[in-house]
């Protein structure tokens, strides 16, 4: 395939998703059709099932391409903070956290697609299974980040790193739903979520 054919193509599968991501989010899987997707990008059922096999198929790499896209952007922010030097670990170590997982997404969208996707992994085990290893790399670069800011910082974790990283997402996750169902805008959800991020963050980790 020539590489100009490839790049549109590639263009094509991209606005396609884009526009999935906000039908998905909009009425969900099961009546977000495949030509209301197709109207949201554009294109024609000819142009989708060029690119997927099923509606199904699609959702799955959706679902992939938004983790994939979470771990990429908490690596890029975990590499450019220097947490004991610029944010100062031992004045606000919550502060650390909280800027590193503002990368991953909280508005509207996102999170009505990321519990489309979870509701999903809920009831199809295949799916279910092909996400959980894009979940675990999420866990893992947050992980990263709290080791690095209780070693940087001289602190000490009152439980294991990975299970302070899981309250850490379950807590900003709770915050994203029951800030999308009372409509607060992206200043009040931000809000919200350093107060109750920062408090789960001091109950976690202790000065020595």
């Amino acid at each position: 395939m020539a590489e100009g054919a490839t790049r549109s193509r590639e263009n094509t599968r991209a606005r396609l998703l884009d526009a999935a991501a906000e039908v998905f989010a909009e009425v969900g899987l099961g009546e977000a059709s495949v030509e209301r997707i197709c109207e949201r990008a554009g294109f024609t059922r000819g142009a989708f099932y060029s690119n997927f096999a099923s509606k199904d198929e699609m959702f799955l790499e959706l679902a992939k391409a938004v983790a994939r896209d979470r771990v990429a952007a908490v690596r890029v922010r975990v590499a450019e903070i220097d947490v004991a030097e610029e944010l100062g670990v031992e004045a606000d170590d919550a502060a650390s956290i909280i800027r590193v997982l503002d990368v991953i997404g909280d508005d509207r969208v996102s999170t009505l697609l990321m519990h489309e996707i979870n509701i999903h992994a809920m009831r199809d085990a295949e799916f279910a299974a092909a996400y959980r290893a894009q979940d675990a790399d999420m866990l893992d670069e947050v992980v990263q980040l709290i080791q690095e800011i209780v070693d940087d910082g001289g602190l000490v974790l009152r439980l294991p790193a990975h299970e302070a990283a899981r309250i850490i997402l379950a807590v900003w996750g709770d915050v994203s739903g029951r800030a999308a169902i009372a409509g607060l805008d992206a200043a009040a959800t931000s809000e919200l979520r350093s107060i109750e991020v920062g408090r789960v963050v001091h109950l976690i980790i202790e000065k020595c």
